[in-house]
């Protein structure tokens, strides 16, 4: 399944991600940094800046700054990847930032639930301008 996160709630496309890799799909998402989150840009910078703050620099937790990795993480966060299940479902999820030339356009799926134009919301930040601030 390939999956389009453009305008997508990140939560949301990846909690739908993870339960179809559980279920034992090939799960391919491009267009990763055109996903979103919703909130107010102050509060989810200073959310993910404290999680950068904590910890060693050499233990860890480790954030990575390149939208790709930071989607695949998410995805990872709804997985059970301590086990062997998990670690397998895991192993199926591939994120892209755009399309690779090896997957066909015609099979590109979106999923309209979580599609923040439907929502009445205003409040959102991509995840390519919050990979962008917290690298600084």
């Amino acid at each position: 399944m390939i999956i389009d996160a453009s305008n997508l709630i990140l939560g949301r496309m990846a909690s739908f991600a993870a339960k179809k890799a559980l279920s034992g799909e090939e799960i391919i998402v491009i267009n990763c940094e055109k996903a979103v989150i919703t909130g107010r840009k102050n509060s989810i910078l200073a959310r993910y800046r404290l999680l950068m703050d904590i910890g060693q620099p050499t233990k860890g937790p480790f954030i990575p700054r390149r939208p790709d990795l930071l989607v695949r993480r998410v995805i990872r966060g709804m997985l059970p990847r301590k086990r062997a299940r998990g670690r397998e479902a895991y192993k199926k999820v591939k994120c892209y930032m755009e399309m690779p030339p090896e997957i066909k356009q015609d099979s590109v799926q979106t999923i309209s639930s979580a599609d923040i134009n439907s929502r009445s919301t205003s409040k959102y930040v991509t995840v390519k301008e919050l990979c962008r601030l917290i690298r600084k």
